[in-house]
């Protein structure tokens, strides 16, 4: 049945408590939830930058994949068809947003809980602009780039993957993570460090051609020894 742990009972694996699940457990499936749902979470935040959508979209995707359980063949692993289900309420709740928009979405209150949902609330406010930025941005990608992104950038999650979670070719994974980068560039290209200060105005302007010595001067040092020497 399940996986053994040293000096521990039988623990079963993600299929054996959807298969318990499908066939009536009751606490089955709430193992699995407890399994799951801070990476999942994690991904609902992302995705949506928004708390109260992530929280509404991921219990809509434990609802459906409850509801579905029955359905699941195998064909891919129990962890990758709640990843899928999950993305898959986000992007519903993305596409019927903007189909209603007609004001600017609410700033989520903080990016750490966007992109590092763990991390200290203490962090340094120059760091909570600079991820402020970055939300918005994101926020101004497709919905399937913005999914894209997510699983293989911040997440990540290998491309093949991510391409199995979102049931997309492995080509259109790519595509779209080429493509949301693209796009993310110009908006945050005045985030790229600024040139130390240390060095001088004839420093930051060089090209890097110029860093190197020009190769003549090997060529007019040898002429100048066979010469018996330059002036001096």
């Amino acid at each position: 049945m399940g996986r053994r742990v040293p000096d521990g009972p039988a623990v079963d694996s993600d299929d054996e408590l959807l298969a318990r699940h499908a066939a009536g457990d009751p606490d089955a499936f709430s193992e699995l939830v407890r399994r799951h749902r801070d990476r999942l979470w994690a991904v609902a935040l992302r995705t949506l930058g928004d708390r109260e959508e992530a929280a509404d979209a991921l219990q809509d995707a434990f609802v459906s994949a409850y509801r579905a359980a029955h359905t699941f063949r195998g064909q891919a692993a129990v962890t990758t068809w709640l990843h899928r289900i999950t993305v898959n309420a986000c992007l519903d709740r993305i596409r019927r947003a903007n189909s209603r928009k007609t004001t600017p979405m609410p700033e989520p209150e903080r990016l750490e809980d966007l992109l590092e949902p763990h991390e200290s609330a203490a962090a340094p406010a120059e760091r909570q602009d600079l991820r402020r930025e970055l939300r918005t941005a994101l926020a101004e990608l497709p919905a399937e780039q913005r999914a894209a992104l997510v699983l293989v950038d911040m997440q990540g999650y290998p491309v093949a993957e991510a391409a199995r979670i979102l049931d997309t070719p492995v080509g259109t994974i790519k595509s779209r993570c080429a493509r949301g980068r693209a796009r993310l560039l110009p908006l945050l290209r005045h985030l790229r460090p600024r040139a130390s200060e240390d060095e001088g105005p004839s420093e930051r302007n060089q090209s890097p051609d110029t860093s190197v010595p020009p190769p003549r001067k090997t060529g007019e040092t040898r002429r100048a020894r066979r010469g018996g020497g330059g002036s001096s």
